[in-house]
């Protein structure tokens, strides 16, 4: 039940790998951060589950943000009511994720296409006014869920954990801390988990029958299969899947806010998707990591480091350089992450993967020969 076929396990010791050497890759990039890192690790594993609703049943949702917000709720209050040990905080979190992606679920799924985008993006802001506005005893409104020194804790205070901590108790596993590169390591390992799970709905009949319904839902209801419950458990795993990940940002930033749940951030994660690549396994971590990049360390930079990086052009070519170039980086990067998603979406609609296949079978193609044409192996 747990195995792998051995591609998939080639692939999924491959991607543990890559994760885990995060620090060493990342560090020429100047994105070597433990908090900028477990972000990484924290949207892969939002795009992750969402790529299990959009990219095998063909079912866009614009409301994912409000699992991920609802996972961040529900991990500070368990902070708050019960242990700052996060295995009881995580739990929870998919638990009630989940459980708000059936009641979601149940109505949006009852249309398709656009009119199911509509609902998602409907219930979403719903929810994100809610936690405003409506529910400020539960959600703190504006200001956000904070921990505080007098909350209950009840478990721990049972047992007397965290009882001798001068200030503002702090998430742990098992008694041992997870900040810096410890809560890094943490979501690495929850995102190896989440993409070995992946693989496995992938590969399971159950990720055939969505498939199927992402080919021709019609013609399987024709046949008398039923694809509504398909769509529905899809729908929950892939909410729970957001939960998890709210749950972490929550755990590596013990604070939630109703900003979690705005429509840009349901945006951000289509975005993620569709620019790694709908569909595939490694497209949406590749996506998230590069919008992530782009948010964090392209904004970064300023007219000043330009002119530095730049100093070797005449004045007068340098300051023409240095005024384009201003345009697309810093407060601008979104202009730059938008001409990238254009050019993606027109010449690559398969995203970064496809790109790297058709590269892949170009190279492997005898020269002269049409496309589609492989190198043909000689026989021993």
């Amino acid at each position: 039940m747990f195995s792998l076929s051995r591609k998939d396990l080639a692939a999924l010791a491959v991607f543990a790998a890559i994760v885990l050497a995060m620090p060493l890759w990342l560090s020429p990039l100047g994105a070597a951060y433990p908090g900028l890192m477990q972000k990484f690790a924290i949207y892969a594993i939002f795009a992750i589950g969402f790529n299990i609703l959009f990219g095998l049943t063909g079912y866009l949702s614009f409301g994912h943000a409000a699992f991920l917000g609802g996972g961040s709720y529900t991990t500070v209050w368990s902070f708050k009511l019960l242990t700052m040990d996060i295995m009881p905080a995580m739990v929870f979190a998919v638990i009630v994720s989940g459980l708000f992606a059936l009641l979601i679920g149940y109505f949006s799924l009852r249309r398709t296409g656009i009119y199911f985008s509509i609902l998602t993006l409907a219930f979403a802001q719903m929810s994100y006014s809610l936690a405003y506005s409506v529910l400020t005893p539960i959600t703190n409104g504006e200001t956000g869920l904070l921990l505080a020194r007098n909350d209950p804790r009840f478990l721990d205070a049972i047992i007397g954990a965290q009882a001798s901590v001068a200030g503002l108790p702090q998430p742990t596993l098992l008694g041992s801390s997870v900040s810096g590169y410890s809560g890094f390591y943490l979501c690495a390992a929850v995102l190896i988990l989440a993409f070995y799970i992946s693989q496995k709905i992938f590969a399971s009949p159950f990720g055939m029958a969505l498939r199927g319904i992402k080919s021709n839902q019609t013609r399987m209801n024709y046949t008398g299969f039923n694809t509504r419950p398909y769509m529905l458990a899809a729908f929950v795993i892939s909410g729970m899947f957001a939960g998890l990940a709210g749950a972490l940002l929550s755990i590596t930033d013990p604070l939630a806010g109703a900003e979690r749940m705005k429509w840009t951030e349901s945006g951000n994660v289509v975005l993620m998707t569709i620019l790694g690549g709908v569909g595939t396994l490694f497209g949406p971590v590749i996506g998230a990591w590069l919008i992530k990049y782009f948010e964090n360390i392209f904004s970064a930079i300023n007219t000043n480091m330009l002119n530095s990086a730049l100093s070797f052009l005449p004045d007068g070519v340098q300051n023409v350089v240095v005024t384009v170039l201003s345009k697309f980086v810093g407060e601008g990067w979104h202009l730059t992450l938008g001409l990238m998603f254009v050019l993606i979406v027109v010449f690559l609609p398969g995203g970064l993967v496809e790109g790297f296949h058709r590269l892949v079978a170009r190279l492997k193609r005898p020269k002269g020969a049409p496309e589609g044409v492989a190198a043909v192996q000689p026989a021993e």
